[in-house]
């Protein structure tokens, strides 16, 4: 039986960065919904069942953090990763109150990404 392919739902306002992160992550066997802005993100989340989000923090319409917010009314549960390049700490903190699973600034490592949102899997 087929395993089953997790279900990501990544929202990056960076064209670049979206696409590449996008097909890293489908090489890697995940499902990948790539989403342009908050507003996108959220209506992306309340049409389909995703197994975690990554949002980056800046977006345009509605950014990362209001984003959590909306996505934590709908399913508590759903692990969170920010990806971003704010790097002060009170950003860092206001996205671990949201509920972040984890909080990683720019530029960041693939490879690590992707480690960080497996070992997440597993302990789900």
């Amino acid at each position: 039986e087929e395993k089953r392919q997790y279900k990501i739902l990544l929202c990056e306002d960076d064209t670049n960065l979206g696409m590449v992160l996008k097909n890293y992550l489908e090489l890697n066997e995940f499902d990948v919904t790539l989403e342009r802005d908050g507003r996108l993100g959220l209506a992306a989340f309340q049409r389909e069942k995703f197994d975690r989000c990554l949002l980056d923090v800046m977006m345009p319409n509605m950014d990362g953090f209001t984003l959590a917010e909306e996505i934590r009314d709908i399913d508590l549960d759903i692990p969170l990763f920010f990806l971003s390049a704010k790097t002060m700490k009170e950003d860092i903190i206001q996205g671990y109150k949201l509920g972040a699973d984890d909080y990683i600034t720019k530029p960041f490592d693939s490879e690590v990404l992707l480690l960080k949102i497996r070992a997440i899997l597993k302990r789900n």
